[in-house]
């Protein structure tokens, strides 16, 4: 199973990965974000969403989904889901928002993938995020089964961005 680790010293340099990864997304990607409250799950997410739409040359504010659950933004590639499961208390009601179809047909991100259960993608890329509770330093560690996230891990291990400020 590739994995690759990287230390990150800032939530400028959780940005500059997620605009990296960003390009990298295609129709049929899922990112699991794990980590605890305040981990920057959010701000990886917001980061990279605001990439893609700069890409096409737009900007629209991109809210955490604590309370709508999901958003959704229809770029012109690809929609994006952006989930966020914390007030989920069982996988079924992750299947009545729909992610289920996402899955296939979006790039979905979703925070606090231990609420989907069994209902998370074997192909999912997962991106574990352990923050250290005395400075802004995140360790995020990326892993992933499927084939198709092999060339994507391999070149982050080279990029290694937002590594070094």
């Amino acid at each position: 199973m590739p994995s690759v680790k990287l230390v990150l010293a800032s939530p400028d340099d959780t940005a500059a990965l997620a605009r990296w990864l960003a390009p990298r997304l295609v129709p049929g990607d899922v990112v699991l974000l794990d980590g605890p409250t305040g981990a920057g799950k959010s701000h990886f997410c917001r980061s990279l969403i605001q990439a893609r739409m700069a890409a096409e040359g737009w900007h629209e504010d991109v809210p955490s989904p604590t309370f709508t659950l999901v958003q959704i933004y229809d770029l012109a590639n690809v929609s994006i889901w952006h989930a966020d499961l914390y007030r989920l208390t069982s996988p079924e009601q992750a299947l009545e928002l729909g992610l289920e179809e996402a899955f296939s047909d979006a790039v979905t991100l979703i925070e606090w993938p231990d609420r989907l259960g069994d209902l998370a993608p074997k192909t999912a890329l997962t991106m574990r995020i352990s923050l250290n509770p005395e400075s802004d330093i995140r360790t995020i560690a990326f892993c992933a089964t499927a084939p198709r996230w092999t060339p994507v891990l391999a070149r982050l291990a080279e990029d290694r961005p937002g590594e070094n400020g």
